[in-house]
């Protein structure tokens, strides 16, 4: 394949990915920053600036924070790269090169949700915050369930869910170090500790899944350890990097060989670690850090492997 095809095909669902991701972040936000209290509510109004670094362009240009400017900065602001209409418009692009690579039905999918996105532009609102953010993760479901369904598995499927997993993988750890940070900042009730962490976990899918394994006492630790170790929930940074380890040695050649090697290494630390390790010795924010700087690393190297011209 040729590695501009490959780059277009694992940025369009980076992308399709981070479009929703953002709207997830958004919901723990918004949800949380409808407690009485106004300086919790602020930082977590605060949050997605942070997690998205993208605080001082936001104040530059906007000057203040409430649910409303935020909304419309990580909704509609084509200045904000890290907005849903940013990456749509993105992840489109990236579709319209490779036409030829994926499906009729993955393109109708991106297509129709830009076209449905432009229309809220042109009325300047995407209306009820709530609505929107669902609007978007059925899109997003929408599209995932095209690919899946009707995509040839070969590597042009192979790029499309190596983007998709590494975004995750990211994000996850980004809401999950900020919204502990947030709380070591504060002297947190026990209801807001808890209501903060289900908020959390119900924006990444995970809720569920808590109670089936932990049941209904929530703390942070073991939150943590559901969306960093284990295998079987979806966006855990386990269940990305296994994903992302397969679809890596099911793509033949020698040029992606040290990719490999860090993802393999990587996931090896995930899956022998425990949270112990975690929270005793290294400390879950040094940790997230530290993982973080190793996805970059990941990613940049995926990206001389098959996406630079030889």
């Amino acid at each position: 394949m040729l590695s501009r095809t490959a780059s277009e095909l694992y940025w369009l669902s980076r992308y399709l990915e981070r479009a929703e991701n953002t709207v997830r972040m958004l919901d723990v936000s918004f949800t949380v920053s409808m407690m009485p209290n106004k300086e919790i509510a602020e930082q977590e109004l605060i949050a997605p600036l942070k997690i998205s670094s993208t605080y001082e362009d936001f104040m530059e240009r906007y000057g203040i924070v409430n649910r409303d400017t935020i909304l419309q900065f990580f909704a509609l602001d084509t200045l904000n790269p890290s907005s849903v209409i940013s990456c749509l418009n993105s992840a489109r692009d990236n579709a319209k090169s490779v036409r030829g690579k994926i499906s009729s039905e993955s393109w109708e999918a991106i297509n129709s949700t830009w076209i449905d996105l432009q229309a809220m532009k042109r009325s300047g609102s995407v209306g009820d915050a709530s609505r929107f953010f669902d609007w978007v993760k059925e899109r997003s479901h929408l599209y995932r369930g095209a690919v899946y369904g009707t995509s040839l598995r070969n590597d042009a499927f192979r790029f499309l869910r190596l983007g998709t997993f590494l975004e995750r993988a990211d994000n996850t750890a980004r809401i999950l170090d900020v919204k502990y940070q947030i709380e070591n900042q504060q002297d947190d009730e026990g209801s807001l500790e808890y209501y903060r962490w289900v908020a959390v976990l119900r924006s990444l899918g995970a809720y569920e899944a808590y109670q089936d394994i932990f049941g209904d006492r929530i703390t942070p630790e073991k939150v943590a350890q559901l969306l960093i170790l284990r295998a079987e929930v979806p966006r855990s940074i386990r269940a990305c990097l296994e994903a992302t380890n397969d679809i890596l040695q099911d793509i033949e050649g020698k040029s992606g060989q040290a990719a490999k090697r860090l993802v393999a290494v990587q996931y090896a630390r995930i899956q022998f670690g425990d949270s112990d390790y975690i929270f005793r010795e290294t400390g879950l924010h040094s940790y997230l850090t530290d993982f973080l700087a190793r996805i970059e690393t990941i990613a940049n190297s995926i990206h001389t492997a098959y996406m630079e011209a030889v």
